[in-house]
């Protein structure tokens, strides 16, 4: 298969796509990131379990994804003892909602600037 020739730098809606993907936050973009914050989107806050089980995300997966996300100002955690047992509660911050707002928004207009077949 023969390598194509690559498009010059304002090659039109296809050029500006992908740079556009290319611009996105890497903190939202992460595969795991972006599932968690996806939860958390339409909810106001969750626990650890309800996280672990609804991403499928192994527990130290799970962690750093939050720690990162926490340390970006995406996640605000709280934690409290109930019935002796140590519960974990996450919520978006206003932050990581804008953050995940725009990018959505970013994503859906770079996709829909390419051209269908």
């Amino acid at each position: 298969m023969a390598d194509r020739p690559l498009p010059p730098e304002d090659a039109g809606p296809s050029a500006d796509a992908a740079r556009a993907l290319g611009a996105l936050d890497r903190t939202v973009h992460a595969p795991g990131r972006l599932q968690i914050l996806a939860t958390l989107y339409v909810a106001a806050e969750l626990d650890f379990n309800y996280l672990l089980g609804h991403t499928g995300l192994t527990r130290g997966n799970l962690s750093s994804h939050m720690a990162r996300l926490e340390q970006e100002g995406y996640v605000a955690v709280h934690k409290e003892f109930v019935d002796r047992r140590l519960l974990t509660l996450y919520r978006l911050t206003r932050q990581g909602r804008r953050a995940f707002s725009d990018y959505r928004r970013q994503v859906i207009a770079a996709l829909e600037a390419l051209p269908d077949d």
